[in-house]
């Protein structure tokens, strides 16, 4: 699995970039000015490390992703799980759960993804 190590400042132009994609670059330089303070020439760097990086792509002055922000964030979840965890789902969940009790509307909806994704 291809391993996406974004910054925070990286991750919030990702956002941006989901939020409003299909982009033009022109058009992003001017939101990463007002949002986030940034140059022109910062938005182009970051945006190149992105591309380079395989989440987005910049074709004709149009940005747009190559995974969507849902795919990130699950890409970024399971390399949690694999880096913290060793793997493991349940240590994890067991870790968890140490501090917050589920609520019973909760508890349904994990036994309903546990069912819908275990192997048969």
């Amino acid at each position: 699995m291809k391993k996406y190590n974004l910054t925070e400042s990286e991750e919030k132009f990702a956002n941006i970039i989901w939020a409003n994609e299909p982009i033009a670059s022109g058009d992003l330089v001017k939101l990463s000015e007002k949002e986030m303070n940034w140059k022109k020439s910062t938005t182009y760097t970051v945006l190149k490390k992105l591309c380079e990086k395989g989440i987005f792509k910049n074709e004709n002055a149009v940005v747009s992703s190559l995974i969507t922000k849902n795919e990130y964030y699950a890409k970024k979840s399971i390399l949690f799980v694999e880096d913290t965890f060793g793997g493991s789902l349940p240590r994890f969940l067991a870790a968890f759960m140490r501090e917050k009790k589920l609520s019973k509307k909760q508890a349904e909806e994990l036994k309903r993804l546990i069912d819908e994704h275990k192997e048969v």
